[in-house]
């Protein structure tokens, strides 16, 4: 009789900078779509567990929100969110936006770099202040020449907090193999977190409202900023194997609610339209989605909408 295979599972953070393809990365060693991904900063707003098997490891990443400078009650929140998974995790890995590095380095930043920059130097702070080590991703290799790769990677490697480093691209999955299998090879010994053909934890209603702010972030560009939030109010499971589900989307300023619905409620069917695509694939059934758009000003005020998003609420 055979011994049994010797399982093993970790639970791996993935911090960064907003923007700097966390949720892309996520997606990738994930092998399916379970978190939402746009060209904005600060689009993911408490963590979210993919799951992803490699042999008989079970890797169990956290996308973070993003560590940046936070100035509001709903910032706070999500950079202690992003900081406390990875005080819990197993392994970190620091997620950074390698073109930024790089020209910043040759004096050449833009305002986004710049800022890109600051948030990589307060993450090195945090690890340093955590005395925890971590290990480097530089994303976006495909977008650079190796030299200037390679300044950026000694340039960090020199802080002292970062166990190995990896040159990878999230989006094309350059390097992304090597990555996961050194987690995989790195996991610790014991029983899988999560049975083995589940690739998300987190509730459907909750993804589901998650796929539709990603349609509003990038149908509506920079018309509305940050202070939306969608939740799933109702969810029907009809007898022909469909799903009715009912969303609501909160804005913070009436002509934020008024650019949401569109002339003659175009823009909310577009998005609307979209979402159910996107609802269809991941639930693998027929969806029929209804979207309502209201007004609360305050909402980012509200403990209930911080536990529905799965976030801390502290008073002030």
């Amino acid at each position: 009789m055979s011994d049994p295979v010797k399982t093993s599972a970790a639970i791996v953070a993935i911090i960064g900078a907003p923007n700097a393809g966390k949720s892309t990365l996520v997606n990738q060693i994930v092998g399916s779509k379970i978190a939402i991904v746009t060209q904005k900063v600060q689009t993911t707003r408490a963590p979210l567990r993919g799951i992803a098997m490699r042999g008989s490891a079970q890797i169990v990443l956290i996308d973070t929100p993003g560590v940046f400078a936070p100035r509001r009650r709903l910032d706070r929140a999500m950079v202690r969110a992003a900081w406390g998974s990875a005080g819990d995790a197993d392994m970190v890995v620091h997620l950074v936006d390698a073109p930024s590095q790089a020209r910043s380095i040759a004096g050449k930043p833009d305002g986004a770099d710049v800022r890109q920059v600051e948030d990589v130097e307060r993450i090195v702070a945090g690890l340093k202040q955590a005395n925890r080590k971590a290990i480097l991703a530089l994303n976006k290799i495909d977008a650079m020449p190796h030299d200037a790769l390679l300044g950026v990677a000694q340039s960090l490697h020199e802080e002292g907090v970062y166990s190995d480093v990896f040159m990878i691209s999230a989006l094309t999955g350059d390097g992304v193999a090597d990555l996961t299998k050194h987690l995989a090879d790195n996991a610790p010994e014991g029983p899988w977190l999560y049975p083995e053909d589940q690739a998300a934890d987190a509730p459907v209603r909750v993804l589901a409202a998650e796929i539709t702010r990603e349609k509003i972030m990038l149908r509506l560009h920079d018309e509305i900023p940050y202070e939306i939030a969608v939740e799933t109010d109702a969810w029907e499971e009809k007898k022909d194997g469909s799903v009715r589900i009912e969303q609501t989307i909160y804005v913070a300023r009436e002509g934020h609610r008024k650019i949401a619905i569109g002339d003659k409620g175009q823009t909310i069917k577009t998005i609307g339209k979209l979402a159910r695509e996107d609802m269809a694939v991941f639930l693998e059934r027929p969806v029929h989605l209804f979207l309502h758009v209201k007004l609360k000003e305050n909402w980012s005020e509200e403990r209930a909408r911080y536990e529905a998003m799965g976030l801390e609420w502290e008073k002030e």
